[in-house]
This record gives C-alpha cells, sequence and structure tokens, in this order.
C-alpha cells in the first residue's frame, strides 16, 4: 500500500485540506491465506474424493484444534452463532433468562434468543471492555428473582481474555453454567493459558475478519464429554443416524472445504499473533502521551489475538468524538468501524427490555471505541502511518 512522506502527525489532516495520507484506500481488514500450495492440495484431495461433509479433514481440524487449545473436545460448526446455539439449548436455556454483557456483537443476543432464553444483559469494566464480574453477579441475582436463570455469557472482546476466575466464581455460586463467545480469541491466552478451556464451553469464530480462517466455520470447545457429544448431535439435526432425531437440532455442520481452509491457516497462527502484537506496541508506542486515547488493557500473564485493533476515545480530553474521528479518518482513506456500537440493548431487536438494567458504563464506552484496521500481514510502516494519521488529527481536533 503506497503512502506519502512525513513524519508522526506532519501536516494538516486531509479532513481539512491536507494531503491523505492513504490515497489508495486502506481497508479494516484484509485476508491472508498462506501456503496456497498446501491448500491447494487439500482441496484437490477433498474434490476428488467426493466427500465434501462429514470427512476425514474435519476431524483433522477438531483434533488440531484440540491439541492447539489444550482440550481434550473440540466439535467444528458452521459458525460460532450455531456453536453458541447449541450450547444454549443443551444448557437448557429455553424459557430462562441469561446474563450477558451488552457490549459484544449481536449474535452473543441472538444465539440466546433462538435457543428460546431471554438475554438479560450486564456492564463491562472500562478497562478492557470483557465483562464486569461483580455487575453480572448483580444481574443473575436480578434473574433469579425475576423468574429463573441458566446461563451466564462473556466476550473476550478484541481477543482479551476476560476476567476468568472471577466470572467462574460467579457461576459456581448461582449455580449456572459459563459459556465464552470467544469469536476473536483463538490464540489468546489468560496467564499463559490458551483460551478455550474456561467455563462450561467456549465457541470461537473462524469468519473471514478473524485470525484463523475458514472462511466461515466455527469451533466449539470444552472439558465436558457429554456437552461435546450433545453439540456433536446437535449440528447434524439431532439425528443420531437412523432418523430418529433425539431433540430438534440445525445443520451446522462444517464442510470439508471449510475445514482444510482452516487447517491451513491455523499452521502459522502464533507467528502471525506475534506479528499481530508486535504491530499493536508499534501503534502505541507511537500515539503515547497523545491525550484521551486508550487502548484494551491486558492483565499481567495475558495476551490477546489483537483480532482488532480499538482505540478508546475520551472525547473530552481527545478534542473530538468517535464519529467526528471516525470521520476524519475516512478522508485520510482510512477505514473503520465502531465495535461496538450500538450496545446490544439499544439495539431496535432488544428495544423492549433496554429499560430494564441501567447500563451506563456500557452506553459510555459503547459510544468511545473506533478500531482502525489491523491485518496480519500489514507492515510496520503501515500502522506507523495509521498512528501518524491519529496524532495529526487529534492536533487539529478542535476544527475536525
Amino acid at each position: 500500500m503506497a503512502v506519502t512522506d512525513g513524519g508522526a502527525g506532519a501536516g494538516l489532516p486531509a479532513a481539512l485540506g491536507g494531503t491523505a495520507l492513504f490515497p489508495e484506500g486502506l481497508p479494516l481488514t484484509r485476508v491472508q491465506v498462506p501456503d496456497r500450495a498446501e491448500l491447494d492440495r487439500r482441496l484437490d484431495g477433498i474434490l476428488t474424493s467426493g466427500q465434501l461433509t462429514n470427512g476425514d479433514t474435519v476431524r483433522e481440524l477438531e483434533e488440531a484444534a484440540a491439541e492447539f487449545l489444550d482440550v481434550p473436545h473440540v466439535v467444528a460448526v458452521s459458525n460460532c452463532t450455531s456453536g453458541l446455539m447449541l450450547a444454549l439449548q443443551a444448557f437448557g436455556v429455553a424459557g430462562h433468562r441469561v446474563v450477558m454483557p451488552s457490549f459484544t456483537f449481536s449474535a452473543t443476543a441472538h444465539a440466546a434468543h433462538w435457543a428460546g432464553g431471554r438475554p438479560v444483559f450486564a456492564e463491562v469494566n472500562e478497562h478492557n471492555v470483557t465483562l464486569d464480574p461483580a455487575d453480572a453477579a448483580a444481574a443473575l441475582a436480578h434473574s433469579e428473582a425475576a423468574g429463573g436463570v441458566k446461563a451466564l455469557m462473556a466476550t473476550h472482546v478484541y481477543g482479551t481474555p476476560c476476567d476468568v476466575e472471577e466470572l467462574q466464581k460467579t457461576a459456581d455460586d448461582y449455580g449456572v453454567p459459563l459459556l465464552y463467545d470467544a469469536a476473536h480469541a483463538f490464540g489468546s491466552r489468560r496467564n499463559g493459558q490458551p483460551i478455550g478451556g474456561f467455563g462450561s464451553a467456549e465457541v470461537f469464530s473462524l469468519s473471514p475478519t478473524k485470525v484463523v480462517v475458514a472462511a466461515e466455520g466455527g469451533l466449539v470447545a470444552t472439558r465436558d464429554a457429554a456437552l461435546a457429544e450433545q453439540i456433536r448431535l446437535g449440528r447434524g439435526y439431532g439425528n443420531p443416524g437412523d432418523y430418529d432425531c433425539v431433540f430438534p437440532g440445525l445443520n451446522a455442520r462444517m464442510s470439508e472445504l471449510h475445514a482444510a481452509l482452516a487447517l491451513v491457516s491455523l499452521r502459522s497462527l502464533p507467528e502471525r499473533i506475534a506479528h499481530r502484537g508486535a504491530m499493536v506496541a508499534a501503534f502505541a508506542e507511537r500515539v503515547a502521551g497523545l491525550p484521551g486515547l486508550a487502548l484494551p488493557r491486558l492483565a499481567e500473564g495475558d495476551s490477546s489475538t489483537w483480532k482488532d485493533l480499538t482505540l478508546i476515545i475520551d472525547p473530552d480530553e481527545f478534542g473530538c468524538g468517535t464519529e467526528a474521528l471516525g470521520a476524519a479518518l475516512k478522508a485520510e482513506g482510512i477505514d473503520s468501524r465502531r465495535y461496538f456500537y450500538p450496545a446490544v440493548h439499544l439495539q431496535k431487536a432488544y428495544a423492549e427490555w433496554a429499560g430494564e438494567r441501567a447500563l451506563p458504563v456500557t452506553e459510555k464506552m459503547a459510544d468511545r471505541v473506533l478500531t482502525v484496521p489491523l491485518w496480519s500481514h500489514m507492515d510496520e510502516a503501515t500502522v506507523l502511518r495509521i498512528a501518524d494519521a491519529v496524532v495529526r488529527i487529534q492536533g487539529h481536533a478542535d476544527r475536525i
């Protein structure tokens, strides 16, 4: 990607008449498919065999993922949402409340709804926008008093690990399973331990914006053999093989073709995660000291996939809000997204429950986040130029 010359923050922002730093445009995501030769070989073998589902490639992926995550069971599914749905169905949430963060992708809540549950939203903390265990406990107590609660859900937002120890204690106190939407977190670690083995189950996404890619797909990781078996059965309609379905399942199978892409993508994951971390560190160093700007804070000993490079903007200190910053970045040719805005409890789909619990922290954080481009193969010069754009926009924020 061609960029113009200039030091950090040099010149006027493009929004004020300066030269755009990325005149050709810089998209938010760009998928890298590593080792095309291996992928071509695998795809050719699958197509030649004529077996596009329920084959050896899916099983190979499940085994490789289980080894990487250090868990005994991984079940491949069509996508993360279907994995969450099947896990929640297994927990028996139909007709009951499910506590979860409102600062998450809408699929977290959608999965509970489609499994027959009733989402109840809880706060996140301000430092890393993951579920606040104290407010999760308050939401569980509220739900228990309101007619019963069946599960607690949490999200490793942007790949940042949740406070898994406190959340597990909270779930245990109320006797409910803890399910993680780990869509962003395949490769993240909590105090050195892979995300994937916490709670009752963790569900990953392999969609094109993730660090491990299957085009579309998901993985359910668990230490519970019975739960793994029920999800395995549920992904095939609940049909044990004789067409006498034991419960209403889904068509949530991953194809052999998607599994092949995921296997090839998995091979170089540690290197990609290390590179993404280095790019985030370079960005953070470039913007160090900039007023009103922070990144999600990792706990000591934790590591993130940095699925997203998300800025947390204090508009009073920075000089403008995320909407204005996003518009100014667009003028530079830089794509951005407000992940996640609006918070789920303020979306039209969940409007009837918006006022059930006050969520001031969630609403403040949703208004303050802006995600900028980060790819697994992005070079440092590009990352630094994105940082330069943010620096020079902030330097003229009173005019933006």
